[in-house]
């Protein structure tokens, strides 16, 4: 599914490139929790588990998942389940499929026509491409569809709204153009996907048409498909509208698992369903409904590729949009494979990776998930040796996540108990392509994710895939136009010389484990240079497509199980748990202090457009010849007393300081066990059981979606929504609340300190 978040390398950054061509940069000779002993020991076993990867076997196991449409309930989908299942017995883990009856509606019926002089209607075929063979085999694949829209038959003008963002309705309001009572037509990007028809909802507008332009991710960026990897004319973007920053899983199941048996809400009660039909189209067919409109010419950030004049529209032809879906649930089939602990078999570290797809899902999700079959062979290589983890392993396959995270988050429902008393750690990924290593994570896991990454080469550069990464982050700094954000990390690297990661939003099935149920997670995979991004979510991510452009070579899938393989044996294995809380401290503090910025900044702006309000600016500014009205006023911020989170932070960097000192000392095994038992849950400390304003499954007060962001993270969300809302009640009350979670993980990590000092 990660699509919006799938910026190679963000948050990646050195201080300093070390080593030469040739050769992964050197690293410290212990490991984050480890003693010198257990950290050659471990090196030594992840050589082993290298030995075992095979980039063949990766491609063999794509062509195979990937041969046919593999959407929750279609026969493929559960067939894949089914050879997973056998392949993970068959490399010695107890495995077994846990099944979810979930909600998952399909088109019974779909119609979009324009009416008037120029009647188009659209057929919504991806039709297939020679020298493709798995483009000829869509038979039981679902046409264009936007799932978890609503059921309509609506015919109405249309207005064309830009990316359908707040932004791009406060221009309308200036331009004087209501979407009330109207279709609204946004392109794909400027934001999650079920934003548009749930913005267009709250507009007023009646229907939503979502489409493809050549501009992002078409002919205008490289030759289309199959001649080059861009969406071809007639490539759809399937995806779900679910209203995923309110709450992720079945929506008739809100909070609990869809197991047999279990109550289920009405249709018609579910928070996270579209009121409003949509629909995405290619823009191949886009293109004659946009044409006809006329209106004021769209602003020029809002010009496509298209070769046409964008007008805005309003009052010109009108369409009918009109679709009704089979509102029935399907099975989700969860594969789940244990390798028991033999040190701490209660202390579980969680792997997963989706399994279904819209279509073939070759790229998205079978690039990752054919890497985790690939760790999990050669896991299963090395305990035939006789080897065991000393944490208990569970590797996840799951089904679903492309509606609505459905297997992952059922799963996590269903045993929430016990991965709050048992889950170390949960560790992501998705898709994955050629490229840059891009990582997501708690804030305490920096240091895991540093070394494991520092000891993988990367197989274009012979540095390791965290230098590589870094220095292209580092020159991205550097470049015209580089935003505040690149060049603040840039800057803390220079500082720290440590590696910062990005922050966790939504987007993939890490989301229930860490934003619902406070277990720290990491998410990570390839990518930059594949170009995968043309075909995402169409007919055409298939095995042909993703082995030309995606990974030639299917070497970057070693490069991911290698990465996360690491990621999974250190956290196995580690003597204590590989935690350390500087960077959460450190990170922290910057996030409040950018908070009291963000009051400053709206209050200075709403004294300027004030100012220039009165003084006709804008309407002296402004084209006498173009409708374009001036912005409402702006009621500037009071003022918020921040003392409490300042001493929260403040006792936080104390705490954080006294514990990596006491890990920095010889540990005994009884103290790590105890400190370990304290360290095991301590995620959860930066949840409220309230969960956030709005939205009380959505539970860490520290990283979560943004309600108008979709997948990308807002931090300090409580707070951080609440200024930008004008919520200053709200504000206040989760000032307090931040504060408070800051001091429970203060005091949890105080607890860790005593513990390992004795």
């Amino acid at each position: 599914m990660k699509s919006d978040n799938r910026q190679a390398c963000v948050g990646l950054i050195s201080a300093v490139i070390a080593g030469g061509a040739g050769v992964a940069a050197a690293q410290p000779a212990t490991l984050l929790g480890f003693t010198p002993a257990g950290s050659a020991a471990e090196r030594a076993l992840e050589g082993r588990f290298d030995a075992n990867l095979s980039a063949d076997s990766i491609r063999d196991r794509m062509k195979l998942m990937a041969a046919e449409p593999n959407q929750v309930g279609s026969p493929h989908d559960k067939a894949n389940a089914e050879y997973t299942l056998a392949q993970f017995k068959a490399w010695g883990w107890d495995a077994h499929i846990e099944t979810f009856n979930v909600l998952y509606p399909t088109p019974k019926s779909e119609l979009l026509e324009l009416l008037g002089p120029t009647p188009y209607v659209a057929s919504f075929n991806e039709p297939p491409v020679p020298g493709d063979a798995t483009t000829y085999r869509q038979a039981g694949g679902l046409p264009a569809w936007a799932v978890y829209g609503g059921d309509g038959d609506v015919t109405a003008p249309l207005v064309y709204v830009n990316y359908g963002m707040p932004a791009d309705y406060a221009v309308l309001r200036r331009l004087g153009v209501s979407v009330k009572g109207k279709i609204v037509i946004a392109r794909y990007g400027g934001g999650w996907r079920g934003l548009k028809p749930k913005l267009a909802d709250e507009h007023g507008a009646i229907g939503c048409i979502i489409y493809s332009d050549p501009a992002d991710d078409g002919f205008a960026t490289a030759d289309p498909y199959p001649k080059g990897p861009a969406r071809p004319e007639h490539g759809v973007q399937r995806g779900s509208v679910s209203d995923w920053p309110t709450e992720t899983g079945d929506p008739l199941t809100p909070g609990y698992g869809s197991v047999n048996g279990a109550p289920r809400i009405p249709v018609s009660g579910a928070k996270t369903i579209m009121h409003i039909p949509a629909v995405p189209i290619a823009w191949g067919e886009a293109i004659h409904f946009l044409a006809p409109l006329g209106g004021p010419v769209a602003p020029k950030s809002w010009r496509g590729a298209l070769p046409i004049t964008y007008h805005v529209g309003g009052d010109g032809p009108r369409a009918r949009l009109a679709i009704q879906a089979n509102w029935d649930q399907k099975t989700a089939y969860d594969v789940i494979a244990v390798m028991k602990g033999v040190t701490q078999p209660d202390a579980w570290v969680v792997r997963g990776n989706h399994r279904d797809g819209w279509v073939f899902g070759a790229q998205d999700p079978l690039a990752g998930q054919t890497a985790l079959m690939e760790e999990a062979k050669s896991l299963g290589a090395l305990a035939r040796t006789g080897w065991r983890p000393g944490r208990t392993l569970v590797y996840a396959s799951w089904d679903g996540e492309e509606p609505a995270l459905l297997g992952s988050t059922e799963w996590a429902e269903t045993h929430a108990q016990e991965l709050q008393s048992k889950a170390v750690v949960y560790i992501n990924s998705d898709t994955n392509d050629r490229g840059f290593l891009f990582v997501e994570a708690s804030y305490s896991l920096r240091g895991l994710v540093d070394q494991a990454a520092a000891d993988v080469v990367d197989p274009e550069t012979s540095v390791s895939v965290r230098d590589r990464a870094l220095a292209r982050l580092q020159v991205a700094a550097t470049e015209p136009g580089a935003g505040p954000e690149i060049r603040g990390l840039a800057a803390e690297a220079q500082r720290s010389g440590a590696l910062p990661v990005g922050d966790l939003g939504s987007g993939s099935d890490y989301t229930p484990f860490v934003q619902h149920l406070g277990i720290a997670s990491i998410d990570l995979g390839f990518g930059g240079e594949g170009q995968s991004g043309g075909v995402y979510h169409s007919a055409y991510d298939t095995f042909e497509h993703f082995a030309r452009f995606g990974d030639p070579g299917f070497v970057y899938g070693v490069v991911l199980a290698k990465t996360t393989g690491r990621l999974v044996l250190r956290a196995a294995d580690a003597e204590l748990l590989p935690f350390r809380f500087d960077n959460l401290a450190k990170t922290v503090a910057v996030e409040v202090d950018e908070l009291k910025m963000l009051v400053a900044s709206r209050r200075e702006h709403a004294k300027m457009v004030d100012r220039l309000l009165d003084a006709n600016a804008f309407a002296l500014a402004s084209d006498p010849t173009t409708l374009s009205g001036p912005p409402e006023r702006e009621s500037p911020p009071p003022e918020l007393d921040f003392s409490d989170l300042d001493m929260a932070v403040e006792r936080l960097r104390t705490s954080a300081r006294a514990y990596d000192e006491a890990m920095a000392a010889p540990v005994g095994a009884d103290r790590a066990q105890r400190a370990n038992l304290i360290l095991q849950g301590l995620e959860q400390a930066l949840t409220h059981p309230d969960g956030l304003p709005g939205r009380p499954w959505y539970r860490h007060l520290i990283y979560a979606p943004g309600m108008l962001t979709g997948y990308g993270a807002k931090t300090l969300p409580g707070v951080r929504e609440a200024i930008e809302s004008g919520a200053w009640d709200q504000a206040r009350d989760f000032i307090n609340r931040t504060a408070q979670v800051l001091n429970a993980a203060s005091e949890k990590i105080d607890a860790a300190t005593r513990a390992l000092s004795g």
